[in-house]
């Protein structure tokens, strides 16, 4: 199975683990990037069954829009039963790193309003250890260059991914070469830098359940 085909299989495998607790009155909180994408597309047929969802970013608030389903604010909500979104690393313990498609802040919003987190991934990104691919941190612009000083100390080769603007205004440092032994700790010591919203680490609340798509099918696994 190519690649394309495997996130096609997660997302399909996503509605099967949602779909017998949707309800009229359902909202669900839904991620961004291709992954999450093939899986929005697939609630297109589904959109009678559920009230409608919170989107982690505009990008997925415009193509749920575009399938007819209503797209609420947050506030306006409070809870979300389910929380759909892919990653850009996942571990055995459910914990992961994203923000790849800088959306990481309203990623972890949404997530910490989830009484579920659904990971829906290919089995590229499943690793051993969390920080082959680079870890983002959304930075407020005045404070970009003292927190690459800081991301230095703790070890990391900080990169500012220029051109990238977040929704919420902001910018993005990367962090390369930046290999993660304790992703709980590592989250909230960045998080303590003077100038950081968040990093892409999903550690603190990671997953509850975790299907990757495999050459021989769906695997599943729930730690809660």
């Amino acid at each position: 199975m190519t690649q394309d085909e495997l996130k096609a299989a997660v997302a399909d495998a996503a509605v099967k683990e949602i779909e017998p607790h949707l309800e009229k009155d359902t909202v669900l909180g839904i991620g961004t990037g291709s992954t999450a994408n093939l899986f929005i597309d697939r609630l297109g047929p589904l959109r009678d069954r559920f009230k409608g969802a919170v989107a982690s970013s505009e990008a997925s608030a415009k193509r749920l829009q575009a399938l007819g389903i209503e797209v609420f604010e947050l506030n306006n909500v409070g809870d979300v039963p389910f929380y759909i979104d892919g990653a850009d690393e996942v571990n055995a313990n459910l914990q992961m790193i994203k923000g790849g498609g800088a959306a990481l802040t309203r990623e972890k919003i949404v997530a910490a309003c989830a009484k579920r987190f659904i990971c829906i991934a290919d089995g590229s990104k499943y690793v051993n250890q969390l920080g082959n691919f680079p870890l983002p941190v959304e930075v407020i612009p005045m404070a970009r260059s003292y927190v690459a000083r800081e991301l230095v100390k703790l070890g990391a080769d900080p990169v500012y991914r220029q051109g990238v603007v977040t929704d919420n205004g902001n910018q993005i440092i990367d962090c390369f070469d930046f290999m993660i032994d304790d992703p709980a700790s590592m989250e909230a010591r960045i998080n303590a830098i003077v100038g950081v919203v968040t990093n892409g680490l999903f550690a603190q609340r990671g997953a509850d359940v975790l299907l990757l798509g495999k050459t021989d099918g769906v695997e599943r696994t729930a730690l809660r």
